[in-house]
């Protein structure tokens, strides 16, 4: 039977970790696939002197045709004028599968230094031998690697694309896998895979290798491209668009020279070939009815922890609470859960530190939030239990993670008279609070000006008329006062007043991260600001708004349709940008003009109404 050359350059991949002890490493290595009936080698490493001993794992399932033979090298190097050398000894078995399937080598044990030393496992899959092989040597005609002719069959150079559920949730992430398989030595040049409308995507980092896999009875050299977990947006059926490969092959062919050895001398061309995948619909099933009320779009399995950093405080002082949010699904795009403060407290934005990773099983890791309160009146006080809902894909029911509530006392702190006093805090580098409500007054060192004791001020016009303006200085700011109080204790029309403020704080940071194309970045503040403009603006809570009650309210306020489904464009277009493929500069550009534009327009409609 004729051996395959693509074979031979797929067995040149070898399995195999070192495991070190004392300076000692013993290594095990061989194919991690190879073909019924073709013969494989077993080697195993040492890297020091004085090795015997060798005693290999059970071998049943294989036929040893030669071994254990043993080799030594031996090199040494100058570097930098120093010397340094090295060992190595090899004991090489020939081995022949005896059946398919796949097979575990345990540890090989080796004796050194009056200690035994084991080497790592491995893992070999014997595959079926290729019938179109087969049907070649048996004179039925097939497809070789070696062909005189630069026709390559659909079935010889091809890439799949591997779609690990096709009936998912919304929200609930699958695998997609595009896989290249090629009986030659194969190349990508020019890649275009699919957009993935309708779909947040999360690609996972790669490290490319080539392995050999048997596929319709046959066995292609194949490489993993690209794997994206997909995260659908919206019910009913999707699409996911075929992608487009264009691949150089280089063949071998034979020609024959006329010589006196008469001699053959192999020959390689080059073959460009245009790869496509097929397209493949996904149904993607809404949500069922009975959201909890806490539900905020998280879809997968998750656990929740939430502790206070300490029950007993004085006014002035951040209490600060951290939940921590552990699991596997699309956490990153899960709503931090929402915690009533008291009233009496001033609440910051709370800080999020993401850890989480993205492999062919899922989206997992832990999401840590922590947020900062200041309390600025003493008594004792219960903050709410935590709750976070979530979707089970797996059980499709829905669950909810609650804590206990939060129980604190609040003492009166120095210097404090149940009134707040000019506070500052940094919450990202977590200083303490300082309390700077106490002025200092310094001796005046100026010349002194005296005033002649013949001059009679009281009673005189002058004493009258200061008197007049104490009166309407007084009743100017006890009105000025009033309304003050009166516009602080609205505290919708407070929210409301400061929104574009901080709308506006927010897009000049996004503006930076602009200019930086730091592009995920970029779209979570512009979409932060433009949420947070909308819920102080409308006085809605941001964990209870959603696109449609946007709508509404803003046509409550006598905003027009246009100017809605501005603000709706923009909420769709950072959502799907933060996740998609690479968006160009020109796009984020537009985008953020877009946003001020909008803002600025909402704001001359409020200011005429």
């Amino acid at each position: 039977m004729r051996k395959f050359i693509f074979i031979v350059t797929g067995l040149l991949f070898l399995a195999g970790t070192y495991l070190k002890a004392d300076g000692v490493t013993f290594k095990a290595s061989a194919p991690n696939a190879v073909v019924m009936g073709q013969q494989f080698q077993l080697t195993y490493t040492v890297n020091e002197e004085g090795a015997s001993g060798l005693r290999t794992p059970d071998l049943a399932d294989f036929e040893v045709l030669m071994g254990p033979t043993s080799s030594v090298s031996r090199s040494m190097q100058y570097i930098n004028g120093k010397s340094s050398s090295s060992y190595a000894q090899t004991f090489t078995y020939i081995l022949m599968p005896k059946k398919e399937g796949t097979f575990n080598l345990g540890p090989a044990t080796i004796k050194m230094k009056n200690s035994n030393y084991s080497s790592n496992s491995l893992v070999i899959k014997v595959l079926p031998p290729d019938k179109a092989s087969e049907a070649a040597s048996s004179g039925s005609g097939g497809s070789q690697a070696t062909s005189g002719s630069s026709n390559i069959g659909s079935d010889e150079l091809f890439v799949r694309m591997n779609v690990s559920k096709r009936s998912v949730y919304e929200q609930e992430g699958f695998l997609v896998t595009f896989k290249l398989y090629s009986l030659y030595d194969a190349a990508l040049n020019d890649v275009k895979f699919p957009e993935f409308e309708g779909f947040l995507a999360q690609d996972i980092e790669l490290n490319p290798q080539w392995t050999l896999e048997n596929y319709n009875g046959r066995n292609y050299r194949a490489v993993v491209i690209k794997q994206t977990v997909l995260y659908p947006q919206r019910a009913g059926k999707i699409t996911i668009e075929g992608g487009k490969y264009d691949a150089v092959v280089r063949i071998r062919s034979k020609q024959r020279v006329r010589s006196i050895f008469d001699d053959f001398f192999d020959t390689y061309q080059d073959v460009k070939r245009v790869l496509t995948t097929a397209p493949v619909t996904i149904d993607v099933k809404p949500l069922p009815s009975g959201k909890p009320a806490s539900f905020q779009g998280a879809v997968g399995s998750y656990t929740m922890k939430a502790s206070i950093n300490s029950d007993r405080i004085k006014t002035n002082e951040a209490v600060t609470i951290n939940v921590t949010l552990s699991g596997n699904g699309n956490i990153k795009l899960a709503k931090n859960p929402e915690i009533t403060f008291p009233n009496d407290f001033e609440v910051y934005d709370p800080k999020v530190d993401n850890n989480i990773k993205t492999t062919p099983s899922g989206t997992s890791g832990t999401k840590s939030i922590e947020y900062m309160a200041i309390p600025r009146y003493a008594g004792n006080f219960e903050i709410p239990a935590v709750q976070f809902s979530y979707f089970d894909s797996q059980d499709g029911s829905y669950k909810t993670l609650s804590s206990q509530p939060f129980k604190l006392h609040v003492e009166k702190g120095a210097g404090s008279e149940n009134a707040s006093g000019p506070v500052i805090s940094n919450f990202g580098t977590q200083e303490s609070v300082k309390y700077l409500g106490q002025d200092i007054r310094y001796i005046k060192v100026s010349k002194p000006h005296f005033v002649s004791n013949r001059e009679v001020f009281f009673g005189s016009f002058m004493y009258i008329m200061a008197y007049l303006l104490i009166a309407v200085l007084f009743m100017v700011f006890f009105a000025i006062y009033r309304k003050q109080v009166k516009e602080n204790a609205n505290i919708a029309l407070v929210r409301t007043k400061k929104a574009n403020k901080i709308a506006v704080r927010r897009l000049k940071k996004a503006e930076k991260l602009l200019k930086e194309k730091k592009k995920e970045e970029f779209y979570d503040e512009v979409l932060r600001a433009v949420w947070g403009y909308l819920s102080d603006k409308l006085n809605i809570p941001q964990a209870s708004l959603t696109k449609d009650n946007v709508e509404a309210e803003l046509m409550v306020f006598g905003v027009d349709e246009e100017m809605s489904n501005q603000f709706i464009s923009i909420l769709n277009t950072c959502e799907f940008a933060r996740y998609a493929p690479s968006q160009a500069p020109e796009a984020m550009d537009q985008l953020f003009k877009q946003t001020v534009n909008a803002i600025g327009k909402m704001e001359n409609i409020i200011k005429k109404s």
